[in-house]
């Protein structure tokens, strides 16, 4: 029986790029993303002992996965910076339009070092 191949190498190479250049939201997150060898790159979330991670998904697609670990990292990131105070219940969005001008540029900037990082190029 064949085995299929369900991810080039060439997209391989660019999802490892992509994982590699996530690594500090693995450290904030309970979030880790893992090469499956031929299956391509499982993101798995939400540890929770003892049964393990609450959500896997995989990618095969570098840009897919990019887009996906970015929403995550400034998600956390909004989270963090609205925790204890009443901005919380306005959702991320609400979170992100309350925040200076300044700050929202400087998380922006933070997409386009990640973009430059993985060399996914938007």
């Amino acid at each position: 029986m064949e085995k299929l191949v369900y991810i080039t190498e060439e997209e391989r190479a660019k999802c490892q790029k992509v994982a590699d250049a996530f690594a500090e939201l693995y450290k904030m997150e309970n979030i880790v993303v893992l090469d499956a060898g031929r299956y391509g790159f499982v993101e798995l979330k939400y540890y929770k002992p003892p049964h393990g991670f609450e959500d896997a998904i995989t990618f095969t697609d570098s840009v897919a996965l990019f887009e996906d670990l970015w929403e995550e990292w400034l998600n956390t990131k909004l989270y963090l910076l609205a925790k204890g105070t009443p901005l919380l219940e306005k959702g991320y969005k609400g979170i992100f339009e309350s925040l200076s001008k300044e700050k929202q540029s400087e998380l922006i900037v933070r997409k386009a070092n990640f973009s430059k990082a993985a060399e996914i190029y938007l």
